[in-house]
């Protein structure tokens, strides 16, 4: 069972932001950026590129939700969404707040957030998710 796995059944605790059926999102807990999510399917699949057609499909249009929400919540002039997938062996994409092109790099220092911060991000996307539902 992967890490991933583990916090979509509860066992490790995540920041929800998002949740269908299929699909989980919840905050990265090392961000680049405020509002750095993660976009998980519930079933195990190390690599992206090997979802079903139709799941792949489902994922991107769930993930476009919580980009939605996220530029609700963080306004920039987009939300970029990577597929990296090396860190942790369950198919994954991260979706990020972008003001420029930079913000997406994954190798500057990561944010060091509180709980409550973390907490009071994740809040406030499930809120907006939920308003576009």
């Amino acid at each position: 069972m992967t890490l991933f796995s583990k916090i979509i059944n509860g066992e490790i605790p995540s920041f929800k932001c998002a949740e269908n059926e299929h699909f989980y999102a919840f905050l990265d807990i090392s961000p680049v950026r405020r509002g750095h999510t993660l976009v998980v399917p519930k079933r195990e699949v190390d690599y992206f590129f090997d979802l079903k057609d139709e799941e792949l499909a489902e994922m991107i249009v769930f993930a476009k939700k919580v980009a939605r929400a996220i530029k609700d919540v963080f306004p920039c002039r987009k939300v970029g969404m990577a597929v990296l997938g090396l860190e942790v062996n369950h198919a994954h994409v991260h979706l990020i707040p972008l003001e420029n092109e930079g913000d997406m790099d994954f190798h500057k220092p990561k944010l060091q957030l509180t709980n409550a911060e973390m907490s009071s991000i994740a809040d406030k996307i499930l809120i907006a998710y939920t308003a576009e539902e």
